[in-house]
């Protein structure tokens, strides 16, 4: 197994840290020296075909670190503790924390993986659940994919703000994480699918549903324990959520020429224009009739 070696400037090929167990990679480096006042700083990143003989074993690392598997599987242990790593689980490791990754032989590992730092490298993982040394989930399990490989595109390009764009595309990144985070397999995992099964009933018959309380009946869950999930895994609330999904299909109607104002409030439903108009104002800070007007202009 390859040991880790110290960073280099860039153009000096490849890094010291990566291991030698990947059959095929597609990665960029930028700055490797990053000034230690950076705020922020993508360092280096891609997506890598792990051998079946896959494994790491650190004791620090150079930089804070986001790891995601797209495919395969294997093992990660952080702070003592191992946990098994499928398709949708993610990690973080920084200076100072050892980890030891290890692919199956079997169903080798498939991963992407962003490097940086700066002095709002530790706030921004913890801003979004995953402090460094800690090991998640996003649902589905692709949801991260994009965003990753745009990230490497944008690395890839060698462009006078490729830097730039690299730290707005890691910021998105970890908001992405953030809004698509789900709680490990244990006992969080029943609420959590009791969460799922409402946001997607709310979501197939927003248009149909008008109260919390009606929600809660249909769903055959309390209010409060349904206002409880969605405060734990969505930040907002059941009716919040509904009367989002209720103005963005508004919105799409409205920008048919031919759509009057109360016929979208009544499929909305909505028995009351006026008091469509005013929660769709207070949605997207502007009245159906400025909206009309605005992407009539």
């Amino acid at each position: 197994m390859k040991t880790p070696g110290r960073p280099g400037k860039p153009g000096q090929g490849t890094p010291g840290f990566f291991s030698a167990d990947v059959a095929k990679a597609r990665r960029f480096y930028l700055d490797l020296n990053p000034p230690p006042n950076r705020q922020l700083a993508v360092v280096c990143g891609g997506l890598e075909h792990c051998t079946p003989d896959y494994a790491i074993r650190r004791e620090t690392f150079p930089f804070y670190s986001i790891e995601y598997v797209a495919r395969g599987s294997g093992e990660v242990k952080l702070r003592g503790r191992t946990h098994s790593l499928q398709p949708g689980r993610l990690f973080s490791y920084a200076p100072g924390i050892p980890h030891q990754i290890n692919g199956d032989a079997a169903n080798p590992l498939i991963k992407y993986f962003v490097d940086f730092a700066g002095t709002s490298a530790a706030e921004l993982l913890r801003s979004c659940g995953l402090p460094p040394g800690r090991v998640s989930e996003v649902f589905p399990a692709n949801a991260l994919q994009p965003l990753f490989d745009e990230l490497i595109q944008a690395g890839l390009q060698v462009r006078r703000k490729s830097d730039v764009l690299c730290a707005k595309l890691l910021e998105c990144l970890v908001l992405r994480i953030g809004g698509t985070r789900a709680p490990l397999a244990g006992a969080e995992t029943p609420a959590f699918m009791t969460y799922q099964q409402c946001r997607r009933y709310i979501e197939q018959h927003s248009l149909r549903l008008r109260t919390l309380a009606q929600i809660a009946t249909e769903c055959h869950v309390n209010n409060a324990y349904l206002c409880r999930l969605f405060r734990r895994y969505d930040n907002q609330s059941p009716y919040q959520y509904l009367l989002r999904l209720k103005m963005n299909h508004a919105a799409e109607r409205l920008q048919q020429p031919d759509a009057l104002v109360k016929v979208v409030a009544a499929e909305s439903g909505f028995r009351d224009p006026f008091h469509f108009s005013r929660v769709f104002a207070s949605v997207f800070g502007i009245s159906p009739a400025g909206f009309r007007e605005l992407r009539q202009a």
